[in-house]
C-alpha cells in the first residue's frame, strides 16, 4: 500500500511529525440507474432480464434455482431469492428449525442471510451502491448459489425428519 507522508508543523515543544496514511480511494461510478446495473451483470456475463416495468431484475443463478431478484433502492442493491415456504412444524421442530437457519446465517454464509417473509423462507443481501462493483455482485451471487446447492438441501432433509 502506498504512503504518503503528511508533515504538520510543529505544535508546542513537540518536533514536526510525519504521518502515514494510507491513500483514500473513491468508486470512480456509483450504480444509480437500472443501465448501470445491466453494465455490472454484463459485465459478469450473468443472465438477465427486466420484469415488467418494476425495475426489478431477475438473475438466473443457475438449473433449477430461482431467480435472483435485484432491486435498486437507494442507498443499496437489494438481493432476494425465494427459498420456499416455511415448513409446517409442530413448536418444538421449528425452534430446531430455525435455530438451523440462523446457525447458517452464521457460519455458512457470507454476504447475504436467510430471512423469513411471512410463512416463505427468503435469502436476502443488500449491497451499498456507492462502493458497488462487480467483485462485490459476483461475490453475493456466488453465495446465493452456494445456499441454494448446498444448505436448501439441508433444510429440506432436516424439515422431513422434523415431521414436516
Amino acid at each position: 500500500m502506498p504512503t504518503r507522508l503528511v508533515s504538520r508543523p510543529a505544535a508546542g515543544p513537540w518536533p514536526a511529525v510525519a504521518e502515514s496514511r494510507p491513500p483514500i480511494y473513491r468508486a470512480l461510478h456509483m450504480i444509480e440507474h437500472n443501465e448501470d446495473l445491466e453494465r455490472l451483470l454484463t459485465e459478469l456475463h450473468r443472465r438477465f432480464e427486466l420484469a415488467g416495468d418494476s425495475g426489478v431484475y431477475l438473475v438466473g443463478l443457475g438449473a433449477g434455482q430461482s431467480p435472483c431478484a435485484l432491486s435498486i433502492s437507494p442507498p443499496v442493491l437489494l438481493a432476494q431469492v425465494q427459498v420456499g415456504p416455511l415448513p409446517v412444524l409442530s413448536e418444538r421442530a421449528s425452534v430446531v428449525y430455525l435455530r438451523r437457519l440462523l446457525e447458517l446465517n452464521s457460519s455458512g454464509l457470507l454476504h447475504a442471510a436467510f430471512a423469513l417473509d411471512k410463512d416463505k423462507i427468503i435469502l436476502t443481501a443488500a449491497l451499498e451502491l456507492q462502493n458497488l462493483n462487480s467483485n462485490e455482485l459476483a461475490a453475493v451471487l456466488s453465495d446465493l448459489e452456494q445456499a441454494l446447492s448446498e444448505h436448501v438441501p439441508e433444510l429440506v432433509a432436516l424439515s422431513q425428519s422434523l415431521g414436516g
